[in-house]
């Protein structure tokens, strides 16, 4: 049946239990958020800091009481012009030296008391200051920012398919309890390794939260509200990123942030209890043959929306009874998963055009922000202009795309991102200082308009028996672009030109496989594989049919509207409703007695006989 049509609206529609359960599908992602962005301040390099002067590699005729600090640790650490002193390096003196000049023969060898720092941005301290991550150890800081990302990307994959096994109310609790309880386990961290492990663990189950919430919202709503919906839940997560520092300042020390940020995902265990403003996706349990369950979350939503469903005096003209109906006896559970796209063309084709638009948006953002510290060295300063352009560009999707369509504006995007790119690859010498800041703020606003839209997008047109699983794959490879700027980092920028030519040529790539992905605007999600299958590439302008005859652009035909399995399942159940003795429209037939008797009646049939015999005789 078809959900959106048939089902949808007898259940109320995008009524008012719908909206409630939607407002509470944001909260996940306010939390998630401030996790994901929690993880800047927890591996932040303070902006100054040096060896602690080790009084042992001075001589003994040293007296610190005769200098001032200033002098002291000029004669202890080394001075590096244009950085100051020396973040990794103390001088030794030989022993018996009463010489404090510059002429007097120094060794330098590295810290051995360890650092001080000073200059710290939002937190007092981080897991650079309490583990030392400086120096010989500063590679720890991206690897660690590494694994954290794939942590997230293992999530996006094994519980976005899960949420495809077990339904999203339970993936769902699945994964906020996991990363609840990781948590706050990693707020008592003892060492680097640890602290690491628990935050590659804890992004796979925030990711998993992701997923599921996500999911849910947009099956829940109608085709005018899926927009609006999935951009106000980015509005959170900016609203989250945006309270961050202030909360960081707050904090002073990483474990109480990680306790703050842990905080709201303790909340949300509540939606373990209260089951009605997180329920089960009814339209996932009617694609994977759910019925029983299908039922009565059809009956939920139809009462709590105000609309009366049930069983009436004529079974057979109810919602509930046409499910029973064209579903028929065979009740079991379908399990499908993400290998099923290799026996699909449409599907999968979607899926890898989508998961690379999302891999440039959000791999070629490092390229813009990096452009932003030649105007402030500030981490505020980058940090604020991304938040802002994300919120911006919530808003450009929500004004622009149900008017000109989804593929239309992720084309678009796609351009402008990948035209700012290469005018600062080929003209950063020649541009003036403004035109620089202008391109980066242009670059930045749009590919994170690419990146949101590809995600949406991808939950729109992926069927809901696999739809867990492939936004997962999408997202995963969103966290890879995510992860090519720490490998930037972990090689000391050493490859930024490479990495920045490398996403401007994806994404002029990107522009000519956008043209192969179907429209969704204002049409009804797709259910099964093969509805998915039969999504169709509309031209991009009007022209007229045929005229589209390229081999690498050519649709499958429409299907016949005769399918012998919807035929034979009106078949079964009618015999079923004819040869059911409990119906309330069956007729009985009286248990009369015939007017005549058995011997009465043959020996009538005898005379007639007779009679005619005897007449033609």
């Amino acid at each position: 049946m078809d959900y959106e049509t048939k089902i949808f609206p007898h259940t109320g529609g995008y009524g008012r239990y719908n909206r409630i359960v939607v407002v509470f599908s944001w909260f996940p992602s306010f939390a998630v958020m401030l996790n994901l962005f929690s993880d800047v301040f927890y591996t932040l390099i303070p902006e100054s800091y040096h060896c602690k002067p080790d009084p042992e590699l001075l001589p003994s005729t040293f007296l610190p009481s005769n200098f001032s600090r200033q002098e002291y640790l000029k004669l202890a650490i080394p001075w590096v012009n244009g950085t100051g002193l020396s973040h990794c390096e103390l001088f030794k003196y030989p022993p018996n030296t009463s010489d404090f000049t510059k002429d007097v023969p120094r060794e330098r060898v590295p810290c051995t008391k360890g650092w001080e720092y000073s200059n710290l941005t939002g937190l007092q301290s981080n897991v650079v200051t309490e583990w030392n991550l400086v120096c010989s150890d500063y590679w720890k800081i991206p690897l660690q920012q590494l694994c954290f990302m794939t942590g997230w990307i293992l999530g996006y994959i094994f519980l976005g398919t899960l949420c495809d096994w077990l339904g999203r109310r339970r993936g769902f609790l699945l994964s906020i309890s996991l990363s609840s309880l990781l948590g706050a386990v990693a707020c008592l961290s003892r060492s680097a390794v640890v602290f690491l492990l628990l935050r590659l663990s804890q992004g796979a189950t925030l990711a998993g939260v992701f997923v599921s919430s996500y999911i849910v919202r947009l099956e829940l709503c109608d085709p005018p509200h899926r927009l609006m919906v999935a951009m106000v839940s980015g509005f959170f997560g900016v609203f989250a990123e945006l309270l961050l520092p202030g909360v960081a300042v707050l904090c002073h020390d990483w474990p109480i942030l990680q306790a703050v940020a842990t905080l709201p995902l303790l909340l949300l265990l509540s939606y373990w209890c209260c089951s009605s403003v997180f329920p089960e996706s009814p339209r996932w349990l009617l694609a994977t043959n759910r019925i029983c369950r299908a039922k009565r979350s059809l009956q939920e939503f139809s009462i709590r929306n105000g609309v009366c469903l049930r069983d009436e005096l004529y079974p057979g003209e109810t919602l509930l009874s046409e499910i029973d109906s064209a579903y028929g006896d065979d009740s079991r559970p379908r399990y499908h998963s993400v290998l099923e796209l290799r026996r699909t063309c449409v599907i999968w084709k979607n899926c890898l055009i989508l998961s690379f638009t999302l891999f440039i948006g959000t791999g070629i953002q490092y390229c813009f922000t990096r452009n932003l510290h030649r105007y402030s060295t500030s981490f505020y300063f980058g940090y604020f202009f991304r938040v802002i352009t994300g919120a911006l560009a919530c808003i450009f999707i929500c004004l622009s795309v149900n008017r000109l369509g989804r593929r239309g504006m992720l084309l678009l995007s796609a351009i402008i991102t990948g035209l700012s790119s290469l005018l600062l690859l080929a003209l950063t010498q020649y541009l003036r200082g403004g035109l620089v800041l202008v391109l980066s703020v242009v670059g930045l606003l749009f590919s994170q308009a690419l990146a949101m839209l590809s995600m949406f997008f991808a939950c729109e047109v992926m069927p809901t028996v696999v739809r867990g699983g492939c936004l997962g794959l999408v997202l995963a490879a969103g966290c890879v672009g995510m992860a090519a700027s720490s490998l930037m980092e972990l090689q000391n920028n050493g490859g930024h030109f490479l990495h920045h030519v490398i996403f401007a040529s994806f994404a002029v790539l990107s522009i000519l496989c956008i043209m192969l992905l179907p429209e969704s605007k204002r049409k009804p999600l797709p259910d099964s594989l093969k509805e998915g299958e039969s999504q169709r590439r509309p031209p991009l302008f009007l022209s007229q049919p045929g005229r589209d005859s390229l081999p690498l652009l050519c649709t499958r035909p429409m299907l016949s509207e005769y399918n012998p399995d919807n035929y034979s399942r009106l078949v079964s159940a009618t015999r079923r409703m004819l040869t059911k003795d409990t119906l309330p429209y069956k007729i009985a037939v009286p248990n009369r007695a015939p007017l005549l008797s058995d011997s009465e009646t043959q020996e009538q049939e005898n005379g007639e006989e007779k009679e005619v015999v005897s007449q033609h005789s």
